[in-house]
């Protein structure tokens, strides 16, 4: 693909795809500083959209799980991993949240999520082409 495309036109797609890398990853980092600053909250949402009970120390763990994750997604190091795990957890997140959907316009937020769903995928097909501020 990449041979395909003008330099400038190659310039643009970068830009954009870091712009939707940043989008993403300030949207994740906020879900993760949420399990340190309100662990409750974090635990509330498991189990109301998952049906998963969780301590405060599970919280902490899966947040700095999750910490190392969106850092390492934002510096794109090892974008088919990274990348594929940042777009799995938003699919679950998203799909997880059927029951808001039903209820749509009590519910306007939680659509949000598919704009962000759909970034998440175009940033794993096009991880090749998303160099620009990256570590290899």
């Amino acid at each position: 693909m990449s041979q395909a495309l003008s330099t400038d036109t190659k310039n643009r797609l970068q830009c954009a795809l870091v712009a939707l890398r940043l989008g993403v990853f300030i949207v994740m980092f906020m879900w993760t500083m949420d399990k340190f600053v309100n662990p409750g909250h974090t635990a509330k949402v498991f189990e109301i959209f998952y049906g998963i009970g969780s301590s405060t120390t599970i919280v902490y763990i899966l947040g700095a799980l999750q910490l190392i994750l969106v850092l390492s997604f934002l510096a794109g190091i090892k974008k088919r991993i990274t990348y594929g795990i940042i777009l799995l957890m938003h699919a679950a997140s998203t799909f997880s949240a059927y029951n808001q959907y039903i209820d749509g316009f009590n519910n306007l937020l939680f659509f949000a999520a598919w704009p962000m769903l759909a970034a998440c995928f175009a940033l794993y097909l096009l991880r090749d082409e998303d160099v620009k501020f990256t570590i290899k």
